[in-house]
């Protein structure tokens, strides 16, 4: 059963799982679940998705129930009305604060704006050596995409050389091998932790919060960071 953080007459929040697709997509023709597909039948009815979340990605995922509501949330994502916030574990200690403004190519290859912000909530070290290195050191950040491109955060931490633990192909290879050969981990630690909006039919203040998954908490507690 999929985790429901927040339902009304017109929208409906889920929990995304690390590794479950939200649609039927042409990249992943071998799967047959979906986030869709196995909210409707949870529920026994028709959704339409507001926005998306990477399959590696977990976290709050908003549907709408109507075809009306659709029309109406969709344009708030794109004209930055909604908030979004993320948890992520990078590799290194970052910066304690910043902001990316670093463009990204679409695959077709028209270049856009994209602007992430972010602040760092902890950091940790583990003595495990990584490179030339004698031990490991890893920042837990908060990250607000001002713009929403496709695996924005992935390719923004990747460029200013923090890369999201567990991210293939933007992370960092001998980082992602350690934690599968050493903790068995290979989920990729990025959460959508809320979204905070004005709801399009009520007008209400909205804010949706979804809890860690087990494996993200699994690794905050290897990092022993609280």
């Amino acid at each position: 059963m999929l985790e429901i953080l927040y339902e009304d007459e017109n929208l409906i929040a889920i929990n995304k799982p690390h590794g479950l697709l939200v649609h039927r997509s042409s990249i992943a023709a071998d799967t047959s679940v979906f986030a869709l597909q196995l909210l409707r039948d949870q529920i026994g009815k028709t959704v339409y998705p507001a926005h998306r979340l990477d399959r590696k990605t977990a976290g709050v995922l908003l549907f709408s129930l109507n075809k009306e509501t659709d029309q109406l949330i969709q344009p708030l994502f794109s004209d930055k009305a909604i908030e979004k916030k993320y948890i992520a574990i990078l590799r290194g200690f970052c910066a304690q604060e910043g902001t990316i403004d670093y463009p990204l190519a679409k695959e077709n290859g028209v270049v856009q704006e994209a602007i992430t912000h972010f602040k760092k909530l902890a950091q940790a070290e583990i003595g495990i050596p990584s490179g030339k290195f004698p031990t490991s050191r890893y920042s837990a950040v908060e990250a607000c995409p001002e713009t929403g491109r496709m695996h924005q955060l992935r390719r923004h931490f990747a460029h200013i050389l923090h890369p999201i633990i567990g991210d293939r192909p933007h992370g960092c290879n001998k980082q992602n091998k350690l934690w599968k050969e050493m903790f068995q981990m290979d989920t990729m630690m990025l959460h959508a932790k809320s979204l905070d909006f004005i709801h399009p039919r009520t007008q209400e203040n909205i804010h949706i919060e979804a809890p860690l998954q087990p494996e993200f908490r699994r690794v905050l507690d290897i990092l022993a960071i609280t």
